[in-house]
């Protein structure tokens, strides 16, 4: 018997496999389940996907008294999701896919957990920023994918997520890591886009993952300087020296103009374009996986 499975079987079990006819579709797992785990999450369970989340503290305990709510500015989703504390409460199947969607710093021991519990050949799609968890989980597992992430959200409140993008869900360019795609990565596209994301197959994924780290750096400013101050100047010129180190070091990464020709990212909506930790230092909520 898996760790802890005894004292929590009854939560466990709504997320076990159920047989069906026929051929059963992937379950995603999120692990880390906050701003952008519940957006991914809540859209591809409102589209008739197996779902599964992994949070921790409030907010778990929100989404299984209440279920989880995600707003948007064209529609709410009040969505009654399975939801764990750990990846030990779940029975891990042969078509499960697993996102993980908690920051860097929890990546370790996270991935250490996510093996114990489902073993080296689980598929992890690292859903986050920055580019070492993939690293991380190549050293635990077969199957890794990479995803830039494009979305824009925020963690409210315990079973709250506002999600900015007012025509859907945003974008999500994947591959398989360190480089290449397959049919499960064309699998997880085609299913994001059912969703109501952008889902897109990019053989060199890591060329827009580097390429976020660009578009990043100016996620701290409004905790910074303030909501509304002109850094324009300041972020460009951090940009060009960003570049500059890249091409001195040797890393490809995707351009400026091929993001501007890709036309991806959230597209309007209300704004939200801080960054999930310049957005959470503002209004002092503490920063959840996600």
């Amino acid at each position: 018997m898996r760790r802890g499975l005894d004292k929590r079987r009854a939560v466990a079990y709504q997320c076990r496999a159920r047989p069906r006819g026929g051929r059963m579709p992937n379950r995603y797992v999120i692990y880390g389940a906050g701003g952008i785990g519940c957006t991914i999450g809540a859209r591809l369970f409102a589209s008739g996907r197996e779902v599964v989340l992994i949070a921790r503290g409030p907010h778990l305990e929100a989404i299984r008294e209440h279920g989880l709510t995600v707003k948007t500015p064209a529609d709410t989703l009040e969505l009654r999701i399975p939801a764990v504390a750990s990846p030990d409460e779940v029975d891990f199947r042969e078509d499960d896919v697993v996102f993980l969607t908690m920051r860097s710093q929890d990546c370790t021991d996270a991935l250490d957990e996510l093996r114990l519990a489902g073993g080296a050949d689980l598929p992890v799609v690292c859903t986050q920023n920055g580019i070492e968890n993939e690293r991380m989980a190549l050293r635990r597992f077969e199957r890794v994918y990479a995803v830039e992430v494009l979305v824009a959200t925020s963690f409210v409140e315990p079973g709250l997520v506002l999600s900015y993008d007012k025509h859907g869900g945003g974008t999500l360019v994947l591959g398989r890591y360190p480089d290449g795609a397959d049919e499960l990565a064309r699998a997880i596209a085609a299913a994001l886009t059912a969703a109501g994301f952008r889902g897109e197959v990019e053989e060199r994924v890591m060329r827009w993952k580097y390429h976020k780290l660009i578009r990043n750096l100016g996620a701290a400013f409004p905790a910074i300087f303030g909501p509304g101050a002109d850094t324009v100047a300041l972020r460009a010129r951090l940009e060009d020296e960003t570049e500059a180190v890249f091409q001195a070091a040797g890393i490809d990464y995707a351009s400026r103009e091929e993001s501007a020709a890709g036309g991806g990212g959230p597209r309007g909506g209300w704004g939200g374009g801080a960054g999930r930790g310049g957005l959470n230092k503002i209004r002092g909520t503490p920063e959840l996986a996600g």
